[in-house]
């Protein structure tokens, strides 16, 4: 088929995916602990059905002993073709009143050429440009697919451990995520490395018991006041993260516009930008931290004490490269060491997700690049991704010798993928089923396939 030829294809079956994406959006499938099953319960048989009905009619919810399933199924191309994973993820985050939507999150609303809902991006627009790709090919697979949609990306995974267990069935040649995005609409680039992350709560204690504010307010310390300098330390006054032993560099690929980043984020009137370097390096090749929670007495619940204790929850974002347990190290250290007044000092550390650095030099990703500049008539090119995917490590060592292309419809300029009024461009979705497509032709050509000739990945 030639570009004509899948592009006409493609926008054939736009309808249909477009469809798929509303109805999507409209199920809630938040799967953090404390939100209803039942809608999330709903989207995991839905997309079965559809995934079934799009050209998969072995896909089964996957047996996992906790939590929402992930939906696993297998499709057979030609005898000694290259075998490719499809990922993509069901649940979303959740969508509170707080955020400030100015739609319903769990309505798919067309406005501006752009369609709002929660999901809409993450990762509903990846699992519907996965089915886009295998309706495009009505049956007649050029390579094996092993096709897995997760159902608990966003909160904590049962996939690792599901493909710890059965290493077997992620064999293959070519892995494929689509959870990604360009950094701005009709850019394309190739994600190529994932920051890790790590993280850890931190408590502060000061005195026995609270005491009056007035009687005793002066020469006792007070444990928020002690916790916020703490975390104070935890930054120059640039920005940047000064705990000992975090490795950080610099980004070598394609930069983000400081005016793209901004209309992402959304800064208040004259607040600046942290942190030193370029837009790139602050997001791909440089450490971030942030206290992503606090636990003290509410503004309702105060009164004229001096608090005796007060916790925190520290996230630290690590680049590529770097060794997670180390740097969870480095950070627990950092906090141990730095408290003022002699307070007391407890650190709890949570978790140490590695970081991805993807091998470009491969034929599977220069066909994969290839034809991404196709799909979007452009030359593309390489950016990073702040946040993390700890799957993708996983993913390596259950098939070693397997590459990877990370890429999806989410663009990072406009997307606000988590936050309020997250969106998605359907042109965006149209063009990365284009692209997958066309390497999954290019990869049953042997010049093209990953291995050099097409063979299958081990059963």
């Amino acid at each position: 088929m030639t570009i004509d030829d899948v592009s006409a294809r493609v926008h054939s079956l736009m309808p249909g995916v477009i469809g798929d994406l509303e109805e999507l959006i409209a199920l809630p499938s938040v799967a953090f602990p404390g939100f209803p099953a039942e809608p999330v319960e709903r989207m995991a048989q839905r997309t079965l059905e559809i995934l079934r009905e799009a050209g998969v009619p072995n896909a089964h919810f996957a047996d996992v002993p906790h939590g929402y399933p992930p939906i696993y199924g297998e499709v057979r191309g030609p005898e000694g073709s290259p075998t490719v994973v499809l990922y993509a993820h069901y649940d979303v985050q959740p969508a509170p009143e707080s955020q400030g939507w100015t739609t319903d999150p769990w309505t798919a609303t067309h406005r501006d050429g752009r369609i709002y809902g929660r999901g809409a991006a993450d990762d509903k627009s990846g699992l519907v440009s996965i089915l886009g790709t295998l309706r495009a090919f009505d049956g007649n697979f050029p390579c094996t697919l092993r096709i897995i949609i997760e159902g608990m990306e966003e909160t904590e995974s049962n996939l690792e451990e599901f493909v710890d267990a059965h290493p077997d069935l992620f064999a293959c040649d070519l892995f494929v995520i689509a959870d990604m995005g360009n950094l701005r609409v009709g850019e394309p680039v190739m994600t190529t490395a994932l920051r890790g992350d790590v993280s850890c709560t931190v408590t502060v204690r000061t005195l026995e018991h609270p005491l009056h504010s007035g009687v005793y307010g002066g020469p006792s310390p007070d444990a928020m006041m002690a916790l916020a300098r703490l975390l104070t330390t935890l930054q120059d006054d640039a920005g940047d993260v000064t705990v000992e032993g975090v490795t950080g560099g610099a980004w070598d690929g394609a930069d983000m516009a400081e005016e793209d980043f901004r209309a992402g984020a959304d800064l208040l009137p004259g607040v600046s930008l942290v942190g030193t370097g370029t837009i790139a390096d602050r997001l791909w090749a440089k450490p971030s931290i942030n206290a992503i929670g606090i636990d003290t007495t509410s503004i309702a619940d105060s009164s004229n004490v001096i608090l005796p204790e007060a916790s925190a929850k520290i996230s630290m974002r690590i680049v590529p490269g770097a060794d997670p347990q180390a740097e969870l190290d480095a950070l627990v250290r950092h906090l141990s060491t730095h408290a003022p007044w002699g307070a007391q000092v407890e650190v709890t550390p949570i978790k140490a997700a590695p970081p991805y650095r993807v091998d470009t030099s491969g034929p599977g990703y220069a066909a994969a690049r290839e034809a991404m500049a196709q799909a979007f008539g452009k030359p593309a090119g390489e950016a990073g991704s702040g946040g993390s995917i700890p799957l993708v490590q996983t993913l390596h060592d259950a098939s070693p010798g397997a590459e990877f292309v990370l890429w999806g419809p989410e663009d990072v300029a406009l997307a606000r993928v988590h936050a309020s009024d997250e969106s998605v461009d359907p042109d965006e979705i149209e063009r990365i089923i284009v692209a997958q497509v066309l390497l999954l032709n290019s990869l049953a050509r042997p010049e093209a396939s990953p291995s050099g000739t097409p063979t299958h990945a081990t059963d």
